[in-house]
């Protein structure tokens, strides 16, 4: 199983979210420092799904700042967020080789992320949709990693236990070390842009296992006389 951002997906620099919060900043009259900041600060309750679709949680955190945008202006900003977070979702250019490779060889494939609204969504439109078996997310779920039950949660979906995972992620969210805890073995995902990351509460000192690229995984399958039993 996989995290999404950062391990299906490229990694996200600071920059390109400071372009993204431009963008939705621009329809609402903001600043967009003020504007980048309480999409951060929410990122807990986003993530969980408390403040609802795009749209209500966007005029919550406009209320929040002291704003009062129009609903025109709100659609506007909501309309710039999907397109940028669409750019987002384009998977790592050995993403589908190495997926499809791992379901050739018979292996239950799931995604477990932290995310928010917007992914979920747009899910049914991904190529990614199509090569996966179950997925988690954290705002349909109301809970965030590293809480165990996201871990069950996926495994049970995969029809399989937590001790016959392989977790691959780049450590946002303390991921490691939660999949390890409830029995998985868990790999940091270091790529080449790992540095560049953005991210959440990531495990900058996982001590763990890492590979340097998807195509990686491959290599932990092979041989194994137990592949069969493995998600």
């Amino acid at each position: 199983m996989f995290d999404f951002f950062g391990t299906l997906t490229p990694s996200t620099p600071t920059n390109v979210w400071d372009d993204h919060a431009a963008r939705s900043a621009a329809p609402l009259g903001m600043p967009v420092r003020t504007w980048r900041a309480a999409p951060d600060a929410s990122f807990p309750e986003r993530a969980t799904g408390s403040l609802g679709d795009l749209a209500a949680t966007f005029r919550t955190l406009a209320h929040r700042i002291g704003a009062d945008p129009s609903e025109k202006a709100i659609a506007a900003a909501c309309s710039a967020r999907m397109a940028a977070q669409r750019e987002l979702f384009v998977l790592r250019a050995d993403a589908i080789s190495t997926l499809t490779e791992l379901r050739v060889r018979g292996l239950r494939l799931g995604v477990l992320s932290d995310c928010t609204a917007e992914l979920a969504d747009t899910w049914s439109q991904l190529p990614l949709a199509t090569l996966v078996d179950a997925r988690v997310l954290s705002c349909e779920e109301g809970r965030r990693k590293p809480d165990p039950e996201l871990f069950r949660l996926i495994a049970s979906r995969l029809d399989t236990d937590p001790q016959n995972c392989l977790y691959i992620g780049d450590g946002g969210g303390d991921e490691l070390t939660g999949a390890s805890n409830c029995g998985m073995q868990a790999y940091m995902l270091r790529a080449a842009d790992w540095a560049d990351n953005d991210a959440h509460a990531r495990e900058d000192n996982w001590a763990g296992p890492f590979l340097p690229s998807l195509t990686d995984v491959l290599s932990l399958l092979e041989p194994s006389p137990t592949v069969g039993d493995l998600a």
